[in-house]
């Protein structure tokens, strides 16, 4: 996989946790924890993103 590729599926994923977060957020009933857990895991796969552009640029 391309460094391209693999910045393009972690977008696609991020995309997925912003959704997913999106609607736990419109839930009544959302649980503090698994928005902590999603926006976690958001930053976790954004500073994957950050890091591989960074490392492209060198």
């Amino acid at each position: 996989m391309t460094i391209q590729a693999h910045i393009a599926s972690l977008e696609k994923k991020h995309g997925a946790l912003e959704e997913e977060l999106q609607a736990v957020l419109a839930s009544p009933s959302s649980d503090d924890k698994d928005i902590a857990d999603l926006k976690r895991r958001k930053l976790r796969i954004k500073d994957q993103m950050e890091r591989l552009r960074t490392d492209t640029r060198h």
